[in-house]
């Protein structure tokens, strides 16, 4: 009975059955489908509103992608959705639903903040590892108190990290207006970190190798969300730790019987969930705001939630959705000073749209595509037969 589960975890021995539909239909080809219905609803929308849909698609992604200025922004945003897409995906491999993201990344950019505050006068290089460590810890601590409550108490993960985010948004509240800020100022954010710890942006690393590209908020905590996409693979699918996370996520009482954990591992998983969301801190804090300030976040943990339904829980398919949900960010904030009916709301409803289909509606088009698979198989298959019998 363990192997088998084990055997449905790994993914690996039997090959594909007869039949079956093949794995890139459930990862890209699905995905696909649900954001071209996405963007033609978002396309009715704006017809309604009296624009043409092409006009502002065509828009939207010039000033996304069409020049350089604009990519840096555009994958600016990407960071933070990475960041948090793997968050989620980690806790959904365990049968989790974290939709704490927002309040880890909170704490985690509070951790990243402390480092810039502690550190002036350090190099740079010891302070986006003080950053990096100090945000995951925070994030990390964040997620695993609902993970311990929901391994150890019982209490559902969505209840708690969903009050989570509300008590941390009020410890930061009062950190910012009481604890640590800015001595003779009303903004509730602290003093500015001083310029050597900031994080470089990408513009001034790749002027050190002499090559010249358009200052943009983009900086070198993209490369690190990209080295998180590899780590999180390797964990995954190839550690012992990934294996049991993946195990307790598909059949916990398979897990038991194996000898493996569930508590243990909910807790690990949602530790590793919180820590991936807390890098979010690195980009912000570190790298663009060089302060700790209030709602810095801006719903980025919740944007992580769609992010992982759309990439398919794998690091591959969260890139390419983090980069989708980066262009609407960069290139319909864009859109708004063109088209004033198209304002930053109508942009919010094109996301909503996309993650209408990218979740709850994510098997829309599963029957339809699987029985067309399955003909076309069943159709080979009787070719085959049909000669073989004929011969």
């Amino acid at each position: 009975m363990a192997q088998d589960a084990a055997q449905g975890v790994t993914g690996r021995g039997f090959g594909r059955p007869p039949g079956a539909i093949p794995g890139w239909v459930g990862y890209a080809l699905l995905p696909l489908l649900n954001l071209i219905a996405a963007l033609a609803l978002s396309g009715l929308v704006i017809l309604v509103i009296g624009e043409n849909p092409l006009d502002v698609l065509a828009l939207l992604v010039t000033e996304a992608v069409g020049y350089p200025e604009a990519i840096g922004y555009t994958l600016y945003y990407t960071t933070s959705y990475i960041f948090t897409g793997l968050a989620v995906a980690v806790a959904f491999h365990c049968g989790l639903f974290n939709i704490g993201g927002e309040g880890q990344a909170y704490l985690g950019g509070l951790g990243a903040g402390l480092v810039g505050l502690a550190l002036t006068g350090w190099p740079w290089p010891v302070a986006a590892l003080g950053a990096v460590a100090l945000s995951a810890l925070f994030g990390a601590a964040w997620g695993a108190v609902p993970g311990w409550l929901q391994a150890r108490r019982g209490s559902h993960i969505v209840i708690t990290t969903i009050m989570f985010n509300f008590i941390a948004a009020a410890i930061m509240t009062y950190l910012l207006v009481d604890v640590l800020i800015r001595p003779g100022s009303q903004s509730p954010e602290t003093r500015e970190f001083d310029p050597g710890v900031w994080l470089p942006t990408m513009d001034r690393a790749l002027g050190w190798v002499g090559v010249a590209i358009p200052a943009s908020p983009l900086n070198l905590s993209f490369l690190w969300a990209l080295a998180c996409c590899a780590l999180f693979y390797l964990f995954l699918w190839r550690t012992r730790w990934g294996y049991e996370i993946r195990t307790v996520g598909r059949n916990e009482r398979a897990a038991v019987y194996a000898g493996i954990s569930p508590a243990r591992n909910i807790i690990l998983a949602m530790a590793i969930s919180g820590a991936l969301a807390g890098f979010v801190g690195v980009n912000e804090i570190m790298g663009v705001q060089h302060r700790i300030l209030l709602n810095f976040t801006g719903g980025v943990g919740f944007v992580g939630i769609a992010v992982a339904l759309m990439g398919r829980n794998h690091p591959v398919g969260i890139i390419l959705a983090a980069l989708l949900f980066g262009v609407l960010a960069q290139g319909g904030g864009q859109v708004s000073f063109e088209y004033p009916t198209v304002n930053r709301e109508l942009v919010m409803v094109i996301q909503g749209l996309v993650i209408l289909f990218a979740g709850a509606l994510e098997n829309l088009f599963k029957p339809r595509v699987e029985a067309l698979f399955r003909r076309r198989s069943e159709g080979r298959g009787g070719g085959h037969d049909g000669g073989a019998a004929h011969g």
